[in-house]
């Protein structure tokens, strides 16, 4: 015999979280060379987060979809010459396009630490704290955005920080009917630690190609 629990959590719809999740979970674990497809996959979930916290990271938004794009261009041009990021960048490295203004390697370079940004927030979301949204955002771009970014794109991330929702309202967002806060907190869970590798791989290429270091304007 079920606990009442376990049936409403049957029956009630998956956060938002959980079906993000549950729509990568079958890439992300097959793959082990850090693939493009899975790359762009888990950038254009980036972006239905992003819609949750609404117009205040328009901008962020609008250079994560940029950067899909650039990446997305150069691999339908060659699939399977393309097939993984780090022969992208290897590539761009080699031919000296790596730090131009409009390479790929740049793009996935933001777009995984937009994904960083991205990942610390839901993680400080699920933690138990008297934070609000905007302590909460404001410690997750520190810790992952703000050291790379000039004085126009703080000063861009600073008028954001002022219209955000209430902590609250996000969380709301993030569910569906039928759920609550703890089930939020243990999609966020799984939601981490299926990503983090990924992320860490990238993060390693990036490194290992001395690229992680780029600043903007």
């Amino acid at each position: 015999m079920k606990k009442a629990g376990e049936v409403k959590a049957k029956n009630s719809f998956p956060t938002e979280i959980r079906v993000v999740a549950e729509e990568l979970s079958v890439a992300v674990r097959q793959d082990h060379d850090a693939s493009t497809v899975t790359f762009l996959s888990l950038s254009k979930s980036l972006l239905q987060i992003l819609d949750k916290i609404g117009p205040t990271m328009a901008v962020l938004r609008q250079d994560v979809h940029k950067n899909i794009e650039r990446l997305e261009k150069i691999y339908l041009l060659d699939p399977s010459l393309y097939s993984c990021v780090g022969e992208i960048l290897k590539k761009e490295v080699d031919d000296g396009t790596a730090r131009k203004r409009e390479s790929c390697a740049k793009a996935v370079l933001w777009l995984t630490r937009s994904m960083n940004f991205s990942l610390a927030l839901i993680k400080n979301i699920e933690k138990d704290s008297e934070w609000n949204l905007e302590q909460i955002v404001e410690e997750s771009y520190k810790s992952t955005l703000k050291p790379w970014h000039g004085w126009i794109s703080s000063a861009a991330y600073k008028v954001a920080l002022k219209l955000l929702p209430e902590k609250e309202v996000f969380s709301s967002l993030l569910m569906s009917k039928g759920q609550n806060c703890n089930i939020l907190k243990v999609d966020i869970q799984k939601f981490v630690s299926l990503l983090r590798p990924f992320i860490d791989e990238i993060n390693a290429i990036l490194r290992k190609l001395r690229l992680d270091r780029m600043k903007s304007t």
